[in-house]
């Protein structure tokens, strides 16, 4: 079914010479914590491969003092001027980390992913192209996949409803994948330590209450490892209590 349904390489070359006429930068924002180079390394490649070319992307490496990504980390930076780091003395928790990267984010939209996820090349496209068809839209999410750790494999499939809000009250259906209108996040208040382990839940939640047009794109554009199954007991009984603060 991927494959089917995946842009071949003949439409990746259409969509890169496509001009929108709204083109809006787009800072993928990223926290790291000591992070496998071979996974970095995946999902900046994805990045670069992306058929649309105005975003930036925004890491923070929360890994502390004498991280072991620092040396990766500058070389990346140097290799693109789009790739901009920023790093800390000492190590952050998954907002405060998220934060720090969406401080030095200078797009239009912020668009969120883990660490060990991979972007298919026309995840930005998707995105500009439906704001092109609406201008009002605030928020945006896809579906998404999982993969295996080769990154050969895809499947478990999570193909999502439209927006629905007694739905996301219920869960976080929007998942890993979604961007947001700068100054809406702004209204919304960034990322509340308070809730770590269901950060991007609470955001969600808060950027709901700001944003009217709310758009689902039918389309998987986001691969991911099911980080679920490499947490500890007591890290899921915390990311459950976090979801239900």
């Amino acid at each position: 079914w991927i494959v089917r349904h995946l842009p071949g390489a003949k439409e990746l070359e259409r969509q890169r010479r496509e001009k929108f006429d709204f083109q809006p930068k787009i800072s993928i924002v990223i926290p790291l914590y000591r992070t496998q180079e071979k996974y970095l390394r995946q999902l900046v490649d994805t990045i670069r491969a992306q058929t649309y070319p105005n975003w930036e992307l925004c890491l923070s490496d929360g890994s502390g003092a004498n991280s072991p990504i620092a040396g990766l980390l500058r070389e990346l930076e140097a290799s693109d001027e789009r790739i901009k780091v920023v790093s800390h003395d000492q190590p952050l928790q998954i907002s405060e980390n998220t934060n720090a990267a969406i401080a030095i984010a200078t797009g239009d939209y912020i668009a969120f992913a883990d660490h060990d996820d991979e972007l298919t090349p026309h995840a930005l496209f998707e995105c500009v192209k439906a704001l092109n068809k609406d201008r009002e839209i605030k928020v945006l999410y896809s579906d998404e996949d999982k993969m295996s750790m080769d990154g050969h494999k895809f499947f478990q499939p999570h193909f999502k409803p439209d927006f629905n809000l007694y739905r996301l009250r219920e869960n976080n259906y929007i998942g890993r994948f979604w961007a947001v209108r700068k100054e809406i996040m702004e209204q919304s208040g960034w990322f509340n330590p308070q809730y770590d382990g269901a950060e991007n839940f609470d955001m969600l939640l808060r950027c709901s209450e700001q944003a009217v047009q709310i758009v689902h794109i039918p389309r998987v554009l986001c691969h991911n490892m099911d980080a679920g199954q490499q947490l500890s007991q007591e890290e899921k009984q915390k990311a459950g209590e976090a979801g239900r603060k």
